[in-house]
């Protein structure tokens, strides 16, 4: 037996929903007890791909209709979609506020105007 068998005839449902549970939490605390602003930024990107891997273990292992769930797994192409987009405009914020205001410290960033 190969390992692509071995992984795929051992893993279950519930595997993929502790990683994913993992995941969430992983991020939630960073997002929780961080106060660095790529830290925070990290976390929320770690708790949407955790979002992610569990939709699609649900769309794998709960078919419809004989097949897996095409229909999740096109609307993940579009929440990976949304996330670079989210990436590529959250970093440019970020890098913006520090050349305003030289700090990465989400207390230091206490109003909205530079």
């Amino acid at each position: 037996m190969d390992i692509a068998n071995f992984a795929e005839a051992s893993a279950t449902l519930g595997h993929y929903l502790i990683v994913s549970g993992l995941l969430f939490g992983i991020g939630l605390m960073a997002v929780l007890l961080r106060r660095n602003i790529i830290i925070l930024f990290m976390g929320v990107e770690m708790m949407l791909n955790a979002a992610n891997l569990s939709l699609v273990a649900f769309s794998r292992f709960h078919p419809v209709g004989g097949g897996p769930a095409v229909d999740s797994q096109v609307f993940l192409f579009f929440i990976i979609t949304v996330a670079a987009a989210e990436v590529a405009i959250g970093l440019a914020i970020i890098v913006a506020l520090y050349r305003a205001k030289q700090t990465m410290h989400v207390e230091d960033l206490d109003s909205l105007r530079f």
